[in-house]
């Protein structure tokens, strides 16, 4: 049977029950890379002509980066940030498994919304910070593997 939890003290978010930090360096270094990456990522797609309707919608199902506009197209953005190249395209982390995830999520959005969104697409935006900033934007993604 699952755990019960026995009322008291609440825990503040990133917290154990003896008050110790759960955030690591390693952590908090890979959260603020992927912040600035989402950061450029809306700069990137509103010079796009894009217009940013949410940011970082979450839901107990998980959470989807970018929920833009592009004409009457609602765009869900899955954004891929790494520091260098070195590992590979950040858009290879865009797999089979995440895109159905998105589709769920998209879904879930769109049902909560009073305006209607003819047509819907996914895209994916790799970004690579170092040397200097790279964009792969893979606009309406088929992941075929």
């Amino acid at each position: 049977m699952g755990r019960t939890r026995t009322p008291g003290r609440a825990r503040a978010p990133g917290q154990t029950r003896t008050g110790k930090s759960t955030r690591t360096a390693k952590g908090l270094r890979k959260q603020a890379l992927g912040s600035r990456g989402e950061d450029l990522a809306a700069a990137f797609l509103e010079d796009a002509g894009l217009v940013v309707l949410k940011r970082n919608f979450r839901c107990a199902r998980g959470e989807l980066d970018i929920i833009a506009r592009d004409g009457d197209t609602a765009v869900f953005v899955e954004v891929k940030t790494r520091r260098t190249a070195m590992l590979g395209s950040p858009l290879e982390a865009v797999t089979r498994t995440k895109l159905a995830r998105i589709r769920t999520l998209a879904g879930i959005w769109l049902s909560g919304q009073d305006e209607f969104f003819p047509a819907t697409r996914i895209d994916a935006l790799g970004i690579i910070m170092e040397p200097r900033v790279q964009y792969f934007h893979c606009p309406n993604i088929q992941v075929d593997s």
